[in-house]
């Protein structure tokens, strides 16, 4: 899984932790690239907001932060307001990759993390976001039957070495200070899988779908 290739990466998550929970491990296994993460909520949460600070540091990536609602009412968003949260923090360059979450979320269900993928969808769709290849997160709970678990059919599913995934864990446990027996730290997964997209049509009939495979 480590490359010694480098690469411009944009991770576009919708709070501090999912960058490290879906794709920590891929970021950790290569220092090479070059990552760019943003998290479009929380940025105004005295708590979590430093904690995104210190896990950028681990991950060695730069980042930041928008301040989308985030209340425990998940009230849907306008989706003009998450574009535009996005376009506001994400810096204006081309990117190799593009890593977001899925349309159908990583587990039953979440709200921001669908409206983030539409609107990365969307925006990449659109040319608002330049980038060669996007990759979305494959994970699924079986309708909160269990744990959010990587699709191993996915484009790209990778087994973390024991060291990375130890890394990993250490972020959400001690950078983040989730509990262990908590839903983050028992979810942490100990692969990762992507599913990949180098063609804006694709991705827009993915969108169309939720997500999910017909």
């Amino acid at each position: 899984m480590v490359s010694n290739t480098t690469k411009s990466v944009a991770v576009i998550v919708a709070h501090p932790d999912d960058e490290t929970l879906w794709a920590g491990g891929t970021i950790l296994s290569h220092p090479l690239w070059s990552f760019f993460i943003i998290s479009l909520c929380r940025a105004s949460d005295t708590d979590r907001a430093p904690k995104f600070s210190n896990a950028l540091r681990v991950l060695k990536a730069e980042g930041s932060m928008g301040d989308l609602d985030d209340g425990p009412d998940q009230k849907p968003l306008d989706k003009n307001e998450v574009d535009e949260s996005i376009l506001k923090i994400l810096p204006q360059k081309h990117f190799d990759l593009i890593i977001s979450h899925n349309p159908s979320g990583e587990y039953t269900r979440h709200l921001r993390h669908e409206e983030v993928s539409s609107s990365v969808i969307r925006l990449w769709s659109r040319g608002k976001i330049s980038g060669n290849t996007l990759w979305t997160f494959a994970y699924e709970d079986g309708s909160k039957q269990y744990y959010p678990k990587p699709v191993e059919s996915a484009n790209i599913y990778h087994l973390l070495t024991k060291h990375i995934w130890l890394r990993k864990y250490r972020i959400i446990t001690e950078t983040y200070g989730f509990e262990k027996n908590g839903f983050e730290a028992e979810t942490t997964p100990r692969a990762e899988a992507f599913w990949e997209f180098t063609n804006t049509n694709d991705a827009q009939k993915w969108l169309k779908n939720g997500g999910v495979l017909k």
